[in-house]
């Protein structure tokens, strides 16, 4: 009987003998954090947000004009390494002189070889509106050139041969029963952010993954007449001062998203559902453009209204005068500039 009990008293310790004494090394550290927060932590903390894709470090904004005078404009395009992401059709009917035609898919190739290369220029992107260009600076901004700008307007402000924005506008809100001046914007529901998934683990190898990705997506915009047609069928996010969101008024059930940045923690928690088709509308289709390739490197489903407030309602009372604010009237924003052809 003593011999049993020893017997089993042994056996009960082997396993405890395995468990204690084998060689533990390092311990295995397995990171919990969301790819989601590491992104955002990353962003914030190497000047990445929204507000310094919006305006650099530098004091750079996002889009330039063309210049003012036309014996600016060489000077003006020797300024910058100059990219033109339209169709190749159309860059051989003409373009400003210097650019190089790149298809939106190969930006970041092209830039990151450009700069190889020994090109020391800021990066100048121009397409038929401004629209794809802005959302191609954002992505490239974010991708390290942290000075590119959009033509604003693009080729349709260059010269109005090449006008594109005109046939964008309308009026498409004035009288609709969906639309508003309410000053006061509904409050948005919660939501959890969205799910980030990326080989990558630290915030740099995410960011550059996911950049990529949006690129290879190209650019996701819905028209005006669609959200009009359907308002409560797209998450809205209106970016306008409080002012401007009452004056020109809103969709009723638009969330107004100015300022917008990772920084205020939450606030892209409570503003953008991470599985509806998140709209967001300005001025000119510019701005929102940058707000949607931003949102869609964070995993949202992001789209931009083509032509904005141009769009929805180009002839509301509330805009100022050309040449102030951004209402698109080609006698007086599109310039007579040359171009060059095959």
């Amino acid at each position: 009987m003593k011999n049993l009990s020893l017997l089993l008293i042994g056996l009960f310790m082997i396993p405890m003998f395995l468990l204690t004494s084998c060689d533990r090394g390092e311990d295995v550290v397995v990171n919990s954090t969301p790819k989601f927060n590491t992104l955002k932590d990353y962003m914030v903390a190497n000047n990445l947000d929204l507000d310094k894709i919006l305006t650099s470090t530098d004091g750079i904004s996002f889009v330039v004009d063309a210049p003012a005078l036309a014996t600016d404009v060489t000077a003006f395009l020797n300024t910058y390494y100059i990219i033109d992401v339209r169709s190749a059709a159309d860059f051989a009917l003409g373009r400003v002189a210097g650019a190089k035609n790149v298809a939106f898919a190969n930006i970041l190739t092209d830039a990151t070889a450009a700069k190889a290369a020994g090109n020391t220029k800021d990066i100048l992107v121009i397409c038929y509106t401004g629209q794809t260009a802005t959302y191609a600076t954002a992505l490239l901004r974010l991708y390290g050139f942290k000075n590119t700008r959009a033509l604003k307007w693009g080729m349709s402000g260059w010269n109005p041969t090449f006008d594109r924005y005109t046939a964008g506008t309308g009026n498409l809100v004035q009288g609709n029963t969906n639309w508003t001046n309410v000053a006061t914007p509904p409050t948005p529901p919660s939501y959890d952010v969205p799910t980030i998934t990326s080989t990558g683990t630290d915030g740099l190898a995410i960011l550059k993954q996911r950049v990529e990705a949006v690129v290879a997506e190209g650019t996701k915009t819905v028209t005006p007449a669609a959200v009009v047609a359907n308002p409560n069928g797209f998450y809205l996010n209106n970016y306008k001062s409080a002012t401007d969101y009452a004056g020109y008024g809103h969709f009723t059930t638009s969330y107004r998203i100015q300022p917008f940045t990772l920084a205020l923690n939450n606030h892209l928690n409570i503003n953008s559902s991470p599985t509806a088709q998140v709209v967001t509308y300005c001025y000119t289709g510019q701005t929102s453009a940058v707000v949607t390739a931003f949102l869609r490197v964070m995993g949202y489903n992001a789209f931009s209204m083509n032509f904005g407030m141009n769009g929805l309602w180009n002839e509301n009372p509330f805009w100022p005068a050309p040449p102030a604010g951004n209402k698109w009237v080609v006698a007086s924003r599109a310039k007579s500039y040359p171009t060059v052809t095959n």
